[in-house]
């Protein structure tokens, strides 16, 4: 349905956060908030970083659908992007839309325009909450709740990939539907000589196996509380100690490989595409190259709950970009941020692109994808994520040093039986709360 249909205009106060205003949202202007979109030319401003197509892809459908509105997209590397979009959101003519993987002080300054009055407008109440919760930012400076300041295009979703072929040589005739059955399948592979999960940690990712285990048994607001540091939350608690037995329980098992610290990103996707484990723990952005390289010798699903029945839970995130506080169309970038969640051709072109959920209202009709394919069940993931509000971010996102100086190092020794499930738990919680206190 397209959202000129649903116009309304309402005179409500845009807010942000004002510098040296202790988190209290202060006007910064009052913004008649529109739905409608402008019929004046208007040139909008993205800042964006190398290497992601997608915005290309839809501002130039945009603007076939909308030729009185033009883009100018500007692109850096990831890292200039990130270290460099303060001083570009304070500039005298800041980009309406930047590329924002991390929220830091921009709130806090002022910086970001606070989009609650288009939340309330254009009805984004039907949308997942679970999904939106990591881009508001209350007045404490705390993530995961509050006011709305970022949006994504795209959101990801993680599960576990099965190779099929395995699976049918070891009896594994469907995906399992509870941790029991999958810890049956995973003995069944390693009594049938098959390497139960192919997971690797030279860099970490074991973390998704890990934070999917967790997930199963962690109450998720509480998880959720720690890794977007509201005050006192922990990562000692009884349901992360429990995932992270279940983990040191694998191990000892022998479901992981040998050399599993001596194994990166690129080379355990490798090594299961080549056909050498029953699973892997992945996210939806690795479908496209999966499908191709294995065809349909390959299933995805998500990680399955505790008990039978019960609610899934999964990691995911947003490629969260944010409105200028400072931008002089607020009312047209907005438009287009809504367009990318509501307009079917836009809803398709974030699939074909990044094979990413496009997120918005989970009862829509999903973009197509080939019926069967590893793009189709994402897809019917993400809706069912999104359905049960079940999303909880990475907890490697919790801290910056958090992955690099704790989550790492203290998974290898994890996961190669080195230190028990009490001590991973306590040693991570350690480091966070020294990050924090610096």
């Amino acid at each position: 349905m397209g959202v000129t249909a649903l116009a309304v205009t309402t005179a409500i106060a845009l807010t942000s956060c004002a510098p040296g205003s202790n988190n209290t949202p202060q006007p910064t202007g009052d913004v008649e908030v529109s739905t409608e979109l402008t019929t004046e030319d208007v040139t909008l401003t993205i800042a964006d970083e190398t290497g992601f197509p997608l915005t290309d892809e839809l501002t130039a459908e945009f603007t076939k659908q909308h030729p009185n509105v033009e883009f100018n997209v500007t692109r850096d590397t990831f890292a200039n992007l990130t270290a460099n979009a303060p001083k570009l959101l304070a500039g005298e003519t800041p980009p309406d839309l930047i590329r924002l993987p991390t929220i830091g002080d921009t709130v806090r300054d002022g910086l970001l325009a606070n989009l609650d009055p288009y939340f309330e407008a254009y009805g984004w109440d039907k949308w997942s909450e679970s999904q939106l919760a990591p881009l508001r930012v209350n007045e404490d400076g705390v993530r995961g709740s509050g006011s709305l300041y970022q949006l994504g295009l795209g959101y990801s979703v993680t599960g576990i990939y099965m190779n099929v072929e395995l699976a049918e040589q070891l009896g594994i005739d469907a995906p399992p539907s509870t941790l029991a059955e999958l810890e049956e399948d995973l003995a069944a592979a390693k009594a049938g000589g098959v390497l139960p999960i192919m997971a690797g940690d030279k860099d970490g990712v074991v973390n998704f196996v890990v934070q999917a285990a967790m997930n199963q048994y962690a109450d998720k607001q509480e998880f959720s509380d720690w890794i977007y540091n509201v005050p006192d939350a922990t990562y000692d608690t009884p349901g992360n100690l429990e995932g992270a037995e279940l983990i040191r329980k694998w191990a000892d098992a022998g479901y992981f490989p040998s050399d599993i610290n001596a194994i990166d990103y690129a080379s355990f996707v490798t090594r299961f595409q080549e056909g050498e484990g029953l699973f892997t723990f992945n996210g939806n952005w690795a479908a496209t190259d999966t499908e191709a390289k294995m065809g349909d010798n390959v299933e995805y699903f998500l990680v399955p709950p505790a008990e039978e029945g019960g609610a899934h839970v999964a990691m995911g995130a947003a490629n969260s970009f944010s409105v200028a506080a400072g931008s002089k169309h607020l009312n047209e970038i907005v438009y287009f941020l809504n367009w990318i969640h509501t307009d079917t051709t836009a809803r398709q072109i974030v699939l074909d692109v990044t094979a990413a959920s496009p997120g918005g209202d989970p009862a829509q009709e999903q973009p197509k994808a080939p019926e069967g394919s590893l793009i189709a069940d994402s897809l019917e993931m993400s809706a069912q994520i999104a359905s049960e509000d079940g999303q909880i971010d990475f907890m490697a996102n919790s801290t910056a040093g958090i992955y690099a100086g704790s989550i790492i190092p203290e998974s290898q020794q994890l996961v190669t039986s080195k230190i028990s499930a009490q001590e991973f738990v306590t040693r991570v919680q350690a480091f966070y709360e020294q990050e924090l206190s610096n």
